[in-house]
């Protein structure tokens, strides 16, 4: 009889980055900026970005992710979590439409805010969930459109931004498996919840009138004091949920960070004590993607190879709310898909109904 302990284990990855690349210059020329692509580079470590059209929603990357993580897997999920800032509506939420358009007929599915630290947040919910029982196969997906709420002519915010989305499908399992989650750290300050924010749109300011100025309705961050407040919570979580497994930052073998400026994770994996041999991101050519940075980043280390499964991982996230979170993980082995966005339709034809308990079939839906 097995002694080790129960947890979620990542067994399936996926990805949908939009096919549109923007350079530092387009974003520069589009907004009439006062910058260059040297400042953006040096200030945020990115050079380019994914924006989708305008044709193209949350939900859409969100479809993509979700079923290039079930083909990774080749199981079909029995939960859906999104975590995003960018709903397709303010009501009702995303992933119950997902779930649907992924073929998984009338399963759980509910969005989860936590803006920046959405997908660590998912991820945590989703192990209590699945060590409890009430589940056996949830996919967190972290999916952004912040082109659709990012002010173009907002220096601070437009340079640093991207669209697209992540995922992973988890299944039961024990923590010296590949994928196995060693252990979670989280948490959240709302005494800073006006650091980063929409102003209007909600119940406390709503937009009906269209009499607010046009500040209100775009994403508004205080990157200053944002800085100072993510390197030091990211840091705090990240050492605190080692102390917690009993690693020393010296064996972790790989460390994902939100990719939110390269500044700030340099920072925080100088601060934990994390190797720069060990540190992986791909900032630089999709930039900040919020919900969707870790799950993006996760799958671009794999699919260039460049960490061994099993291998000791930190991830940690810090976002509006405020909100942050660490996770200790053995890195998967699952190997990653992507998939280009996949628009809605208008087709009414009934999905089809969940099929966990049948043999895993590919989907036929084409990109």
């Amino acid at each position: 009889m097995s002694t080790e302990i129960p947890t979620a284990v990542i067994c399936g990855l996926g990805t949908c980055l939009p096919p549109r690349v923007l350079s530092n210059e387009d974003v520069r020329r589009r907004g009439v900026l006062d910058t260059t692509d040297e400042w953006i580079r040096s200030r945020t470590g990115i050079a380019r970005r994914r924006q989708a059209d305008n044709g193209t929603s949350t939900g859409d990357l969100a479809v993509a992710a979700g079923r290039a993580a079930e083909a990774s897997a080749r199981a079909h999920a029995d939960l859906v979590l999104v975590a995003t800032t960018t709903p397709d509506r303010r009501c009702p939420a995303t992933a119950p439409e997902v779930a649907h358009r992924l073929g998984l007929g009338t399963i759980p599915a509910f969005d989860l805010a936590a803006v920046c630290s959405g997908f660590l947040y998912g991820i945590t919910v989703a192990t209590a969930l699945l060590r409890t029982g009430v589940c056996a196969r949830p996919l967190v997906i972290g999916a952004e459109k912040y082109s659709s709420i990012v002010d173009p002519l907002d220096r601070d915010t437009a340079v640093i931004f991207g669209d697209g989305a992540g995922a992973v499908l988890l299944r039961p399992g024990v923590r010296s498996e590949p994928g196995a989650i060693a252990g979670v750290d989280w948490g959240a300050d709302g005494a800073g919840s006006d650091l980063i924010a929409i102003t209007a749109g909600g119940s406390r300011q709503s937009d009906t009138s269209r009499r607010l100025c046009r500040e209100d309705r775009y994403f508004r961050m205080q990157g200053r004091e944002v800085y100072g407040h993510a390197v030091r919570r990211m840091t705090a979580s990240s050492l605190a949920v080692l102390g917690q497994v009993g690693w020393q930052p010296g064996t972790v073998e790989a460390f994902i960070g939100h990719q939110a400026n390269q500044r700030i994770l340099d920072s925080v994996a100088d601060r934990v004590g994390i190797a720069p041999r060990h540190r992986y991101g791909n900032i630089r050519d999709v930039g900040n993607t919020a919900a969707a940075s870790i799950p993006l980043a996760m799958a671009d280390t794999a699919t260039h190879n460049r960490v061994r499964p099993g291998s000791r991982t930190l991830l940690t996230a810090f976002g509006g709310g405020l909100t942050w979170g660490a996770i200790a993980l053995r890195w998967p082995s699952a190997v990653p898909g992507a998939r280009d966005p996949e628009p809605r339709t208008t087709d009414t034809t009934p999905h089809p109904t969940h099929r966990r308990k049948q043999q895993w079939k590919p989907s036929t839906t084409t990109s």
